[in-house]
């Protein structure tokens, strides 16, 4: 599996919306504005194939002092389960703690994936409010189903 990670450039910016809003039309994750993947860009990691194509992306924000929050993780449909997800995963984990943040947590719908990499389930009440300021733009304010995980670094 050759593949490539890279922090994401202002190339990506429309291949990164269309991977998200791809699975946010399938429920499966939260729809972006492309004005939110350009004001967020420097957080977006890609992962690309041997050809340079971009398969999947993520990102690192940080929130707080001690604490960063991984968000937007997705992986083309068809290079799901092959492994590239968990690298992508291990390389903000990993940018995380050079960062010195202590604490990372996510919000998920497929909370299975992420116990693999030590995260635990978690009360949103236990997150401070500033993780919140998102939500007042999300369209399944204030009904969220997502469920919150956090990772002791």
């Amino acid at each position: 599996m050759k593949i490539d990670i890279r922090h994401a450039v202002m190339g990506d910016v429309y291949e990164i919306k269309n991977l998200i809003n791809k699975q946010a039309q399938k429920g499966k994750m939260l729809p972006v504005s492309l004005n939110q993947v350009f004001e967020n860009l420097r957080n977006f990691w890609v992962i690309c194939d041997n050809r340079g194509k971009i398969i999947g992306c993520g990102a690192l924000k940080i929130v707080w002092k001690n604490l960063g929050e991984i968000r937007s993780v997705v992986i083309r449909n068809t290079k799901q389960r092959k492994g590239y997800g968990t690298k992508l995963i291990e390389k903000l984990i990993q940018e995380a703690k050079e960062l010195g943040i202590k604490k990372i947590f996510v919000l998920t719908y497929v909370p299975d994936f992420f116990e693999r990499f030590g995260f635990v389930r978690t009360e949103k009440t236990k997150l401070p409010h500033k993780i919140w300021i998102d939500c007042i733009n999300c369209p399944k304010f204030p009904r969220c189903d997502e469920i919150p995980m956090i990772k002791e670094l």
